[in-house]
């Protein structure tokens, strides 16, 4: 239970670190883009519109970022070029933040135990183990590329 709860608290340490720099590098990029020639763009109504509701609604996209995987700069990064206010960031922040962490705690160090378990009693299954574990998310990774590039199917004429 302590490798768990040091883990966990490292993880939060890092993950606050990470998510909340990315935050500032947010901020400070929608500043220097209202000082640019994009100033004029991002002055719009409907810019407005949009930048209001990520500022009042962002804070519950920013806390279930975390329970995704490649979703979680993008949010933190937009939240800070948005400008959300920090009274709602933080809070979404930290609760994100610390459910990453014990999830990351708790399963990560669950599979590196089996993991190493099994290389120390049967090396070669652990080695088709991480072999299989590699080309499953490296099948998924390329399904996915695959599918975000293939071009929609054509529409149907339909009387």
């Amino acid at each position: 239970m302590d490798k768990i709860a040091l883990t966990a608290g490292a993880l939060y340490a890092i993950v606050l670190l990470r998510a909340g720099g990315t935050f500032a590098v947010g901020w400070l990029a929608g500043a220097g883009a209202r000082r640019s020639r994009f100033a004029e763009r991002i002055s719009s109504a409907k810019f407005q519109r949009v930048e209001r509701a990520i500022q009042r609604w962002g804070a519950p996209v920013v806390a279930l970022s975390f329970l995704t995987v490649g979703f979680q700069t993008a949010a933190n990064l937009l939240a800070g070029s948005m400008r959300m206010p920090l009274v709602r960031y933080l809070p979404a922040l930290f609760i994100g933040g610390a459910a990453w962490a014990l999830i990351y705690a708790t399963a990560g160090l669950g599979v590196l135990q089996v993991l190493g378990r099994l290389f120390a009693g049967h090396p070669a299954l652990g080695a088709t183990a991480v072999a299989v574990l590699v080309l499953a998310v490296s099948g998924t990774v390329a399904y996915r590329r695959r599918r975000a590039t293939s071009p929609p199917p054509p529409a149907r004429d339909e009387p």
